[in-house]
């Protein structure tokens, strides 16, 4: 089962992050083959982390519970909240594959947040159109799977606002855009 895990910052949680780093990827180290996206995310301003994505196959709910609730930085209050749910991978392929590579170009992370139908679900089991700049794509799902939630996708584009487009507005209650860059080990 895949998911898709987001801890967001909770302010003023710079040094304390900083300070975990290390033990931060030391534990996802523990997951590098279960990984399919990994990386922080910034402020505007480009620079100042925000957040962390990770894109996880697991077992079961509970081991996805765990790998995100046992994570050193949620455990030492660097983080305000964790969305976590159940996400498919459209795309079939981990970041480490997207024929773009690692750099080039400005990667966002784009959330789009709502509740929908099955034919949302249905229409998000398909990639939209101009998929070369997609790192990752899918639906985010309830715990059973069921019921579509949004939608999560990594991409390339030139701006925020080309990024936002990649979704269409009208299915969405929300939809947020963050920097976002590969992550991993440097």
């Amino acid at each position: 089962m895949e998911y898709f895990c987001y801890h967001r910052d909770r302010p003023g949680s710079l040094a304390l992050r900083e300070e975990l780093l290390e033990e931060h990827w030391s534990y996802m180290d523990r997951y590098a083959k279960e990984l399919i996206a990994r990386g922080p995310t910034f402020a505007d301003d480009g620079e100042t982390p925000t957040g962390s994505v990770h894109i996880v196959d697991l077992p079961d709910p509970a081991a996805a519970r765990a790998f995100a609730f046992d994570e050193p930085g949620y455990q030492a209050g660097a983080y305000r909240d964790v969305l976590l749910r159940r996400w498919r991978n459209v795309l079939g392929r981990t970041m480490w594959d997207f024929p773009g590579g690692r750099s080039g170009g400005n990667r966002y992370l784009v959330l789009g947040l709502g509740e929908g139908s099955a034919a949302d679900l249905a229409a998000d089991l398909a990639p939209p159109p101009g998929q070369d700049d997609l790192i990752a794509y899918g639906p985010l799902l309830s715990d059973d799977g069921d019921t579509w939630l949004g939608t999560a996708a990594l991409l390339r584009a030139p701006d925020p606002d080309t990024a936002r487009a990649a979704l269409a507005q009208d299915r969405y209650a929300d939809i947020e855009v963050h920097d976002w860059e590969f992550g991993g080990r440097r």
